[in-house]
């Protein structure tokens, strides 16, 4: 699946979360999904935990980290 198709599953509305990227349908941030990465929690037990989350969720959230992280490294070069 290409990062434009895994774009869909992420959303940001000022409404849910203060604005924050969520993936479509929940209040799970972008955020909460590289944080329980980053601690070592396998993705597994994140599917479990949070049912409403799917596997192309997961990556659509490290798609969306990974263009941001592009997008601040080109305008730092500005």
């Amino acid at each position: 699946m290409g990062n434009e198709e895994l774009s869909n599953y992420i959303v940001i509305d000022q409404g849910i979360r203060f604005g924050k990227p969520c993936i479509k349908g929940t209040r799970i941030t972008v955020g909460d999904i590289l944080q329980w990465l980053s601690e070592g929690i396998p993705v597994s037990e994140i599917l479990e935990d949070y049912p409403l989350l799917k596997g192309v969720h997961i990556q659509a959230a490290l798609s969306f980290a990974a263009r941001r992280e592009e997008i601040v490294r080109v305008i730092a070069l500005a």
